[in-house]
């Protein structure tokens, strides 16, 4: 998971990537919990392909499919590249494997490629601007790169100061670093 997150979001010179914005720890704390077993969706059948704008249907959870996707895609990189995982692949083979699974051109058996493909397009950049409470945005990352003050209290007087740099760090749900007491 570290490896696609960091090519869905790669690093720059001046902000990580999608591995070190926790990403992937986002991803994996969501399936663990209602998103990943899919616990508010109507799931009973029929589970014929529909429109794209029916969404999926599948018989699978989130959890499922990422488990299933991942499996397969390690078995058509280590097939295709003699025996390298999608992990060891280079960045360039790497985001060319993802380009043939966004395009159709990879098939998985167990599970929709295109339909992973379409979740981890939601699902990674979510975990890069989401609160860090939730394991991503690791240090604000994502808020810092756009500016975004975070969860404030009050910030009404910066409301119409337009093209004007906000001059306070973001703040999580948790609050800033230095709000905490240290502990003992």
């Amino acid at each position: 998971m570290e490896a696609i997150v960091d090519r869905i979001i790669p690093p720059d010179p001046e902000t990580p990537g999608g591995k070190v914005a926790g990403c992937a720890v986002f991803i994996d704390r969501q399936l663990k919990g209602p998103y990943g077993s899919n616990q508010n969706l109507y799931t009973l059948g029929p589970h014929t392909k529909g429109t794209k704008e029916q969404g999926p249907q599948s018989p699978l959870t989130h959890a499922d499919v990422y488990r299933k996707a991942l499996a397969a895609l390690d078995k058509h990189c280590k097939s295709t590249y003699g025996g390298k995982t999608f992990a060891e692949l280079s960045t360039t083979e790497q985001d060319d494997v993802l380009g043939k699974i966004e395009s159709g051109e990879i098939k998985f058996e167990t599970v929709d490629a295109q339909g992973f493909f379409s979740a981890l397009l939601k699902d990674v950049p979510e975990g890069f601007f989401s609160d860090p409470i939730h394991g991503g945005n690791s240090d604000m990352v994502g808020w810092k790169m756009i500016g975004f003050p975070g969860i404030r209290y009050d910030y009404r007087d910066w409301v119409n100061r337009h093209n004007e740099r906000y001059p306070h760090p973001p703040v999580s749900i948790a609050g800033r670093a230095d709000w905490t007491p240290a502990k003992s």
